[in-house]
Parts: C-alpha cells; sequence; structure tokens
C-alpha cells in the first residue's frame, strides 16, 4: 500500500487509450519486490482492475494525472468521485516506506494525495516504519531520516497538515487497536496465498500486513464513507484484501432472496428468471410458490438453463424442501458477526412488512440500497465500524531515466526530489531516450515518445498542468520537428527549475513540519 519504488514501465503517449502497452509477459503483483507490468491490459482481465477512463467524466476538475492517462485504472472509484463532486465526505490515504531518498516516481502519489485534498477529500499520509523496518530490515535512524524528507517534499507539494494527518504506524496506537480487530480475521493461510508467505516469514512482516490494512481502512474509524488508495499496480494485493476485511468486518450482509431459505448467487439468479417468467394467476389463489417453481423447472430441458447439473439438483432440493412457501422478493439482513444488541436494533429500525428468524431479517418494502445504508447506520450506532470498502487508483510506473527500472539503487534512473539541480539538468541530459539513430531519420520517421524516458518526465511531470505544452511536445516528436538533443535540453533546463523550487520550498516548510502532529523521531529508538 505504500508509494514505495514505482520501478518500471514504458511511457505513455497522448493520450493512452488501450489502458496500455502491447506484447506482454505475464502479471505478477508483489508489494515487495520489483513487480513490473509490461501490458497494463492484463490487470484489467486477470485482477479486475477497471479502466480510468470509464469513470474520468464523473470526476470534478481531474487532475492532468488523470486526464493523461498516467493514472490508468482504478477499483470501485465512482463512490469517491460522487462524493467529491456533491461536497459529501470521502477520504484520501497512502502511505511511504522510507527505505530511500524520495525521488519523482513518489511525486505521482504525493500529486494524487494533494489533488483529492484540494477537491475537499480529508487526506492522510503515512509513514510506514513498521513495514521498512519489518519487511526490508531497515534501522530505525535510517528510517527517521528518510521519514523527514518524506515529509518536507510532500508539505512542500502542497498538503496541508492542518487540513489533514500525517502520522507514522510505530506511534499510532489506534491504528495499532484496530490491526488488532482486523488480524481477526485473517489467518495464515490467506496471507500465504496472497503474499507467499511460508515458514521462513519474519512474524513481523506478516503484522506488518495487518497493520497496512488498519491504515487503509483508519480514516473511516470516526465515520464510514468512501475513501480512496491512490498506488502503484504492485500494491493491488494489499487492496483486494482491505476490500475483504472491510467487509468481514461487518455486522451484517445484505442480499436480495426470494425464499426463507439461502440461495447461491447462480441459483438466486434461477429462481429470479422464472420469478419474472411464470404468472401467479395461473395458480391457486394467485399465489407463485417454491413447489411452483420447482415443477417448471424440471420439465426445462438442462440446456436451456444454463446451469450444471448440480446446481439445478440443489435449487430443486431447496424449493422442494420448502413446498408451498410463497415466491416473494425480499431483501435480505443476514448476521454476519452481529452482536445481539444490534440485531435487535436492525429489526427495530425496519419498517413495513418483515420477517424475523434466527440468523437473518426478511424485508419487504426496503430496496437493497435503503438496506445497505440502513444496515450501516445501525451497525455504526451499536458499537460497529460499518466500512466501506475502500477504492484505489493505479498509476503507471515511470521508466528509469537509464531505461529499464527507475529504482532507488540505481542512482542514474532515477531522480530524487533532494537531487542538486545541477545533477538533475546532468542526469536527464543524459538520460536515453526514444529517438531515431540520425536526426536525418528522426525528421522522417519521427521519434518514439512512447518509448522515451525523456518524454515521460514531461508527461508525467514537467508539462504541469499544461495538457497543450505536453501534447506539443509529443506532437512534435513523433511528427520529425523535434530532436532529441533539443529535448533533452528542455527537459534538463525544466527539471533544474523544478528541483530548485521544491527544495526552496522544502526549506520553508520546516517550521510547518515542526509544528505538525507526527513524531519525528521512532518511539522505538529509544
Amino acid at each position: 500500500m505504500t508509494g514505495d519504488d514505482p520501478l518500471e514501465e514504458s511511457a505513455q503517449g497522448e493520450p493512452l487509450p488501450d489502458g496500455g502497452a502491447a506484447g506482454a509477459d505475464d502479471v505478477a503483483l508483489d508489494p515487495w519486490g520489483s513487480s513490473s507490468v509490461s501490458d497494463y491490459r492484463k490487470l484489467f482481465e486477470e485482477f479486475g482492475i477497471e479502466e480510468f477512463d470509464e469513470v474520468l467524466e464523473e470526476v470534478p476538475n481531474p487532475h492532468y494525472l488523470m486526464r493523461r492517462g498516467v493514472i490508468f485504472g482504478h477499483r470501485d472509484y465512482r463512490p469517491v468521485a460522487r462524493a467529491l463532486q456533491n461536497d459529501e465526505p470521502a477520504a484520501v490515504l497512502s502511505g511511504f516506506m522510507p527505505t530511500g531518498d524520495p525521488h519523482i516516481g513518489h511525486k505521482l502519489v504525493f500529486d494524487e494525495i494533494i489533488w483529492h485534498q484540494q477537491q475537499g477529500a480529508d487526506a492522510y499520509a503515512l509513514i510506514a516504519d513498521l513495514e521498512a523496518n519489518s519487511a526490508r530490515g531497515m534501522s530505525w535512524d535510517e528510517i527517521d531520516e528518510h521519514a523527514r524528507n518524506y515529509l518536507l517534499s510532500l508539505l512542500a507539494l502542497g498538503f496541508d497538515p492542518e487540513a489533514g494527518e500525517l502520522y507514522r504506524q510505530s506511534a499510532h496506537r489506534e491504528v495499532q487497536d484496530l490491526a488488532f480487530d482486523l488480524g481477526a480475521e485473517a489467518n495464515f493461510s490467506e496471507l500465504q496465498a496472497i503474499y507467499g508467505f511460508d515458514g521462513e516469514t519474519d512474524v513481523s512482516h506478516m503484522q506488518s500486513v495487518v497493520t497496512q490494512m488498519a491504515d487503509i481502512l483508519y480514516p473511516q474509524l470516526e465515520e464510514p464513507k468512501p475513501t480512496v488508495i491512490p498506488v502503484g499496480p504492485d500494491q493491488d494485493p494489499h487492496v483486494r484484501l482491505a476490500r475483504d476485511l472491510a467487509e468481514r468486518m461487518r455486522f451484517f450482509k445484505v442480499s436480495e432472496a426470494y425464499a426463507s431459505f439461502e440461495l447461491g448467487p447462480v441459483e438466486r439468479d434461477l429462481v429470479a428468471e422464472f420469478y419474472e417468467r411464470l404468472d401467479p394467476a395461473e395458480f391457486d389463489d394467485d399465489t407463485l410458490r417454491c413447489v411452483h417453481v420447482a415443477e417448471a423447472l424440471e420439465e426445462a430441458p438442462l440446456s436451456e438453463l444454463g446451469v450444471p447439473a448440480d446446481i439445478l439438483s440443489s435449487v430443486l432440493t431447496k424449493l422442494n424442501e420448502a413446498g408451498m412457501e410463497p415466491i416473494r422478493p425480499r431483501t435480505r439482513f443476514s448476521d454476519r458477526r452481529a452482536t445481539e444488541k444490534a440485531f435487535d436494533a436492525l429489526i427495530d429500525a425496519i419498517e413495513g412488512e418483515k420477517r424475523v428468524y434466527e440468523n437473518h431479517v426478511d424485508a419487504f418494502e426496503i430496496d437493497r440500497d435503503e438496506a445497505e445504508e440502513l444496515a450501516r447506520q445501525v451497525e455504526v450506532d451499536t458499537g460497529g465500524y460499518g466500512f466501506r470498502p475502500p477504492s484505489s487508483i493505479y498509476h503507471r510506473f515511470m521508466t528509469g531515466l537509464t531505461g529499464g527500472k527507475m529504482s532507488s539503487s540505481i542512482p542514474a534512473s532515477h531522480i530524487s526530489l533532494l537531487d542538486d539541480p545541477e545533477d538533475g539538468y546532468n542526469k536527464v541530459k543524459s538520460a536515453t531516450t526514444g529517438g531515431r539513430e540520425t536526426a536525418e531519420e528522426q525528421r522522417e520517421k519521427g521519434g518514439k515518445a512512447d518509448e522515451c524516458p525523456v518524454y515521460e518526465l514531461y508527461a508525467y511531470l514537467l508539462a504541469g498542468d499544461d495538457d497543450e505544452f505536453a501534447k506539443r511536445v509529443y506532437d512534435e516528436c513523433v511528427g520529425g520537428e523535434r530532436l532529441c538533443g533539443d529535448c533533452k535540453e528542455q527537459a534538463a533546463q525544466l527539471m533544474r527549475e523544478f528541483l530548485a523550487d521544491h527544495q526552496e520550498k522544502r526549506d520553508e516548510v520546516e517550521e510547518l513540519l515542526e509544528a505538525a502532529e507526527i513524531e519525528l523521531e521512532s518511539p522505538r529508538r529509544r
């Protein structure tokens, strides 16, 4: 979940309609490894990440990273977008593992947090020091030094600490208490399947995962609200686990039902289809009953039903056992982990016709959305969390200036936000480009901006909010008008100016950091 090294991927053009580069290897997402994604489209197919373009029109005043396709995917971002549109509560949170200097790859996450804060979301930024210590073996002295640098850059870029919250995992008791609660809903087999943990994995490393789950859900402790986690795609396993745990912590599950007994999703769809197909007027007392649906299903050829034989057999058994019970659509509140007090409160809160059973309540005069909100409110009122599944947005990895990965361990591949401006200038001047072998060939065929780390610098950072400038650089490159030498010189000068300005602002926010409510020295080192 941290904004740790965004490691690798080829640059994007202007724009990126297909959501990813072509010709890929298998996708493997490892939050602590050197994950790279050669084909972002595989993330849509294999992991259920949705294309951000599909939600872009619903985002008020979208950030340039969204407009240019740098933010390429999302999980369930629409509730966040709606909240921002309607000036309703929303939150943004991301964390930073302080294993080295903050660099221009981390700036993507800084910008995403700050933009959401400027749109009205509650903003949270954390230092993942427990993760750095347990998963990366960093000393507390090293962690403190790097943490300070991350925080200064975040503040210098515009994070408002008075309107947001900064914290470190090791010093936040509420987060640790929440992690303890969440840990009761996770097990080793699950972490093993997700992260590849084995008998050699430190317990502290496993504990750091649960702490990250607490970080992700922490913005909802005071009230449930849409919350977005901006990350690179390698952090998606954390997001998926957090969404699962958010659901498991809920007191009630809300679903659709047609009878007093439970049906699986495919079984329910089958019964729903026949509920719509059959006319109650054809039966005694104008009532459609379980046996009527069972008889209709038995008469229908299996090939037309489109379900496996075992599913049909299960449905028929349940319907025949229920016999003359009427088939009626209803909204079901199932007891997942509710207290007796909460279950009784739910019964009292449901208005209109209802049926109360040992482990669920069926309501006949409330729709699904209303039921979801009612269940959440009852849960919060009776001491539960009422978590909403957290959303996420995913940005592309930046290509290293030397090609391949951008990595903190390869100084020439990245530009640190702490680099001397002249060093930043020189690194850009030395960067690999997507140009042709000769100027003549470049003018004839045009450059390959989509494969150029220097063009990435324009699109991700140097063009700022000026889409016309970013597009002009791209068009001039692929059209053969822009040669690599001049392009790199312009980019190098802009990088020098950016670093000088950023570092001046870092000096200006020193006092702001000292006044912020965050421990700058870990309590673990004392």
